[in-house]
């Protein structure tokens, strides 16, 4: 797998944290707040894929643009970052081996932690 670091999605994370738009949520609460699978297929068709990837700190080069796939470690509801996503995603990126991705996450969580 391919996955790299989406600096447009890190881009878009700092500026949300920067505006206040954080959910001060704990590291289990990530299941019951992610975006459902009609959620994000709303959210794509009314906002497109490049919009709905920029909630999304993985970009898979092997998979084709514009599906789900070639998307991964969301960190957010589309409205607002998710501190439990970022956790989790942190530590997923860091079980695979992803350590560019486990890094900005941790920045992004200090930033949100620095508020």
């Amino acid at each position: 797998m391919a996955v790299k670091l989406n600096h447009k999605a890190l881009t878009h994370a700092r500026k949300l944290i920067k505006n206040g738009k954080v959910e001060r949520d704990v590291r289990d609460d990530w299941s019951e707040h992610a975006p459902s699978t009609d959620d994000e297929n709303a959210f794509i068709e009314k906002h497109g894929f490049a919009e709905f990837a920029q909630w999304h700190l993985g970009r898979d080069g092997d998979e084709s643009d514009g599906t789900k796939g070639s998307v991964s470690f969301p960190f957010g509801d589309f409205k607002k970052v998710h501190r439990c996503a970022v956790v989790s995603l942190e530590s997923r990126a860091g079980q695979h081996g992803h350590d560019e991705i486990r890094d900005a996450a941790k920045k992004l969580l200090e930033l949100m932690d620095s508020d």
